[in-house]
């Protein structure tokens, strides 16, 4: 494999194959192959945008022990680190919303658990939105949908969605891959744009697991892709297998990045970090309320990021910001 002749496919708009991706995922993080693959991933996302990234914010009605077990996450029942339910009121998530906006987010997220009730998910969304400016992206951040569920997340004001085929779902969570599938189909369907990533990812995930799981991102063709490390949340079993170094992280988003059509701008990370954005990265989350890498019932007091710090950490790797509506989100279906 020759690592330059890769990078020139990637000049030439043509995204890599299973076999090239695993091969540039099988590098020394530290080689100066991959930091020649970091180069051209970044060169990528800035000739996509006109080096404007974006910085999208994220809410979440409520944290509770979750039944979905997925064994990464700080909600999962079986992790023991939230033992009740709690739930903000509609005017504490609206606040949120407005304040993300004053901020200045692209996009404004609205996250729940798996189990929360849907009626009650639709009731606090349109609360947000006849509150919010019309020209506002609003993205939702739920569990597994019906096709009948996901035409009422859009009737509710919503965009588009985030979701994702996690890394080993169903073996490290109590979720069907299958259905997550179909979930994803289920909000194109609705005229939903989808939001995606590969992760969380661990030390102990394979190259060709990596690969296989940047090729699916890039078939649904998302309005972003992109890569996130898992956090481990301490005194659970899955921390045990440790992290992979941000360094590492930043290998597989600039990877990730050369696997995606040129019609994905996107290319995300999280958590917001330097060598991210370097290596291609033009999205980033802000956080308030309850975050499943967090075992702070207000992400805001613990790991979670502002959009002004979201914004310093990128103009500290050479972007600048997109003011504005989202334009990972601008294309309806």
């Amino acid at each position: 494999m020759n690592v330059h002749d890769l990078i020139g496919k990637s000049g030439k708009g043509i995204p890599l194959s299973r076999p090239e991706l695993i091969g540039l995922l099988s590098l020394a993080p530290d080689s100066p192959e991959t930091y020649a693959v970091m180069a051209e991933a970044n060169r990528v996302s800035k000739e996509l945008t006109g080096n404007k990234a974006e910085v999208h914010a994220q809410l979440a009605l409520n944290l509770a022990p979750c039944p979905a077990d997925c064994r990464f996450c700080s909600f999962a029942r079986v992790n023991g680190v939230f033992r009740e339910e709690t739930r903000i009121t509609p005017e504490q998530a609206t606040a949120y919303a407005k304040q993300f906006e004053k901020d200045g987010a692209n996009a404004v997220y609205v996250m729940t658990t798996a189990r929360y009730p849907f009626g009650l998910f639709l009731e606090i969304s349109r609360e947000i939105r006849r509150n919010l400016k019309p020209e506002t992206v609003l993205i939702a951040n739920v569990g597994d949908q019906s096709l009948s569920n996901a035409r009422k997340i859009k009737d509710a004001g919503y965009t588009g969605v985030y979701h994702a085929l996690r890394l080993r779902e169903g073996v490290d969570s109590g979720l069907s891959p299958q259905k997550r599938k179909e979930s994803i189909l289920n909000f194109q369907e609705a005229g939903l744009l989808v939001g995606t990533c590969v992760e969380p990812i661990g030390p102990e995930h394979t190259n060709e697991e990596l690969a296989d799981l940047i090729l699916f991102t890039a078939s649904i063709n998302p309005a972003y892709s992109g890569a996130a490390r898992r956090i481990p949340i301490p005194g659970t079993e899955i921390s045990g297998r440790g992290a992979v170094t941000e360094l590492r992280m930043a290998q597989i988003v600039a990877v990730t990045r050369l696997g995606m059509p040129r019609t994905v701008l996107g290319n995300c990370t999280h958590e917001p970090c330097t060598l991210g954005g370097i290596a291609g990265a033009n999205l980033y989350w802000a956080e308030a309320g309850a975050n499943p890498r967090d075992v702070r019932e207000k992400t805001e007091e613990g790991r979670g990021e502002t959009v002004q710090s979201c914004r310093t950490i990128f103009s500290e790797c050479g972007w600048d910001v997109w003011r504005g509506r989202s334009r990972y989100f601008a294309n309806p279906i």
